[in-house]
This record gives C-alpha cells, sequence and structure tokens, in this order.
C-alpha cells in the first residue's frame, strides 16, 4: 500500500529482457533503496514493484509481460526519469490517499495550461474507468495522487504546483506521452457492495450491515 506521495525522482538505469515479454529493470534511487531489501515493496510510476537485489543507489525488480502489457512501463527505456515511492508504514503520514500501485489503465496527456503559479494538465479518460472518477476526487497519475479539477465524458484535469512539476515526472512530460491511472479504491469496493446486493458471491455470505 502507498500513499501517492512521490519521494524521489528515479532513474531507469536498464532494462535485461528474460523471455516471454517479461525484463528485469535497474532503477536507480538513492532515498528508496538506502533501508530497502529483497522482497521490498516500491512504486515505479505508480506500478507496485517488488525488489529482487540492491546494489548501492541501485534497485532491480522483475516485470512481467502482463504488467508491460496494461501499464506505460513498456514505454520506459534508459535514463527516463520514474516517480518513486517505498510502502507505507503503520507509522507513515497519509499526506495523499490510499494507493495499492496496481494500475487500472493507461491515458494520455491532451493538454498542458500553464499558469503563473501552476499548471493544469489534460488527460483522455478511459471509458471502463469513467465512472470511478468524481470532480474534487482522488486518482493516482504516474503514482502521484491527485485531485480531479475538472472532467467530462473523456477527460479529466489536474492543477499541479510547482512542486509537483519539479519533483515527478508530469513536470516533464509532453503531450501525447501515456501515464499510468489507478482510481480511487473505495469507489470501486461501494460499487462491488451495489452491484451485489451486499453479498459476497465468493462464499454466499452476507456483508455486515
Amino acid at each position: 500500500m502507498f500513499t501517492g506521495i512521490v519521494e524521489e525522482l528515479g532513474e531507469l538505469v536498464r532494462r535485461t529482457d528474460t523471455g516471454d515479454d517479461s525484463a528485469l529493470v535497474a532503477i536507480r534511487g538513492p532515498l528508496v533503496v538506502s533501508d530497502a531489501r529483497h522482497g521490498d515493496s516500491i512504486s515505479v510510476n505508480g506500478v507496485c514493484l517488488t525488489v529482487v537485489d540492491v546494489d548501492e543507489d541501485i534497485f532491480t525488480a522483475d516485470v512481467m509481460g502482463e504488467t508491460f502489457r496494461r501499464t506505460a512501463l513498456g514505454a520506459l527505456g534508459p535514463g527516463d526519469p520514474v516517480n518513486l515511492e517505498r510502502a507505507a508504514t503503520l507509522g507513515s503520514r497519509l499526506g495523499g490517499h490510499l494507493v495499492q500501485g496496481h494500475v487500472d489503465g493507461v491515458a494520455e496527456i491532451v493538454r498542458r495550461e500553464p499558469a503563473e503559479q501552476w499548471e493544469t494538465v489534460t488527460f483522455t479518460l478511459p471509458a471502463g474507468l469513467a465512472r470511478y472518477v468524481v470532480e474534487k476526487g482522488s486518482i493516482t497519475v504516474d503514482g502521484i495522487s491527485l485531485t480531479v479539477a475538472a472532467l467530462d465524458a473523456e477527460t479529466f484535469s489536474v492543477g499541479l504546483i510547482p512542486t509537483t512539476l519539479k519533483a515527478t515526472t508530469l513536470g516533464r512530460k509532453e503531450v501525447g506521452e501515456p501515464v499510468n491511472l489507478e482510481v480511487d479504491v473505495l469507489a470501486k469496493y461501494v460499487e462491488r457492495l451495489l452491484t451485489t446486493g451486499g453479498r459476497l458471491p465468493a462464499d454466499g455470505l452476507e456483508a455486515v450491515a
């Protein structure tokens, strides 16, 4: 579990194909690897990856072909920046919102509108995710917890402050580039309860009211 507050802007160092469209990726991130161990979880552009090994300021992780197909990680190459966040602990401040690191879809940047103190960025909104996105609600973009400023049937917009522009990949990405989206998990649970009438089909038990 993560909070969507990016700790560090890291860098993809290399990608080594391991067969079946999977790969071993090496990512530089001095802060997040400072206490990382084998088996730890680190969010990379919103994708929860498991640490395989740590070598000084670089950690490696296995990425399955399915992950490349369902996320924007496959579009990255050596030298590309990535947003990094270590898994939350019980004592962590919840500065953003509850983020699982399970990408729900990929969107594209369609417009950037700079202002004096902030920038409005607009993204495509995949049809299958639109029902989970509401104005002033939370959404995760490339691992960043953001508030939806506006939306319509096909797009949504967020406002980025100077800190976010400087400390994350969204300050560097251009129109047309892909981003990972994760909608608020609470919205999915509410939908599940409403569509099943409070029942849990897997075991036939009813949810406690």
